[in-house]
């Protein structure tokens, strides 16, 4: 059929698309790659070579990309050698084995080396998943090397979740041996942090000391400056008298002394404690709760259920405004878990409330959790283990007998069983 002469189609067209075509086509360069076809650059390191396709590397290795675009020396070369990679052999085989099938084996033993692989030739996709993967493996026994490993490699998103982990467990962290085995600089970095949750400070004063002695002899001579990141005056009266007073690496040391005697008289003079103040009288975050007493919603005067918050600083007798809640809370139950101060349910003045706040003093910020079951204020609320329990309370109409379990970590709540009144 001849359409040449009609006018009207002159100007029309279609395209036809082949939606599968490159998912089709791109598994083929694998099994001709896997054959030694038509392979035109060698890679090698060390004493190992891979073959490959230079297009096939510079369409998916950012590295080869501009290797083989910028009329270097190695676009034009068989054999490429790689010398000043830090790249292992094997992960650089699973590199391209992946650019070939878009899927790569992470596993304990090759995660450290695909990531350094992986960085180097700029595949950040892989080199995000292999940071993933060190994070679902975090453990009190690891993750100081983890951490070491991520700074080593400027990793960001590693180091701030490493940091993080860190942070919450620090207890558990500080009887691993890679805590022992850190250097000077490495746990005086970790002992100044804010950000360390610890039930108390002799939690830190312990690890210290334990650090210490693990090499008395190589470290007793630093001592004076790891003990000056330990906030001494933060430890109770009868702590610092019934145990450091008594070590004897503070004995005999005239600067050890001195930092003793700065916290007995943070105690002994709370009238100079403005003059005292320093970074060793901060309440670290993870203590914010435990040196602090926080006022959560209640009634003005006026009868109004409020939204403030107030906290009071018994070593310095000072009250001052915290951030207030979205809502307005009187009858409210409070907890802490972890760092965090959780509001629950309450009275607005005009119903009750099932709705959850959460306060995390890092943010200075409170946001919204998962409501409870049923509304109850005036509830009686306890924390225990990784979890919240809230029992009875008044829903409005009647006194509940019910208890519901909060589990912060997935945000779920669950009913566990019924009070007998």
């Amino acid at each position: 059929m001849d359409l040449s002469d009609n006018n009207q189609l002159e100007d029309q067209y279609f395209i036809y698309k082949h939606e599968q075509l490159f998912g089709e086509s791109f598994p083929l360069f694998k099994e001709i790659r896997r054959l030694g076809k038509l392979c035109d650059v060698t890679l090698k390191v060390e004493d190992q070579t891979f073959s490959a396709h230079r297009v096939v590397l510079a369409a998916t290795i950012p590295y080869f990309y501009a290797m083989f675009t910028n009329n270097m020396a190695e676009s034009r070369i068989k054999e490429i050698t790689m010398k000043e990679s830090a790249i292992e052999p094997s992960a650089l085989e699973s590199l391209i084995n992946y650019v070939y099938s878009g899927q790569v084996r992470i596993d304990n033993q090759n995660v450290q080396s695909l990531m350094v692989g992986a960085s180097f030739l700029q595949l950040s996709n892989v080199r995000d998943a292999c940071a993933n993967f060190l994070i679902s493996r975090f453990h009190p026994h690891n993750v100081l090397g983890i951490r070491t490993f991520a700074d080593s490699m400027i990793c960001r998103q590693l180091i701030d979740a490493a940091d993080k982990y860190i942070d919450q467990n620090f207890a558990k962290v500080s009887q691993s041996e890679e805590f022992l085995t850190l250097d000077c600089d490495q746990l005086l970095e970790l002992m100044r942090r804010d950000e360390l949750n610890v039930r108390t400070e002799e939690v830190i004063f312990e690890a210290c000391m334990k650090w210490v002695k693990y090499a008395e002899d190589k470290r007793s001579e630093l001592f004076p400056q790891v003990l000056a990141a330990v906030r001494l005056p933060l430890l109770s009266p009868q702590f610092l008298a019934d145990r450091v007073a008594r070590e004897e690496l503070i004995k005999t040391s005239h600067q050890c002394r001195d930092l003793l005697d700065e916290a007995k008289d943070f105690h002994l003079m709370p009238e100079r404690r403005g003059l005292l103040q320093s970074f060793r009288t901060r309440q670290r975050c993870g203590e914010f709760f435990t040196g602090q007493i926080y006022a959560v919603g209640g009634l003005a005067s006026t009868g109004e259920s409020v939204s403030t918050v107030e906290i009071y600083d018994p070593l310095t007798k000072k009250w001052k405004m915290g951030e207030q809640m979205s809502m307005m809370r009187s009858r409210v139950g409070v907890a802490v878990l972890e760092g965090k101060l959780y509001a629950f349910g309450g009275f607005n003045g005009t119903e009750r409330l099932s709705t959850v706040e959460v306060y995390d003093p890092r943010k200075n910020k409170w946001s919204q959790g998962c409501a409870m079951l049923c509304k109850r204020s005036a509830v009686g609320v306890a924390a225990l283990d990784d979890c919240i329990y809230v029992c009875g309370g008044y829903d409005g109409v009647t006194s509940l007998n019910t208890v519901e379990v909060y589990y912060p970590k997935n945000n779920t709540w669950k009913t566990v069983s019924r009070k007998r009144f």
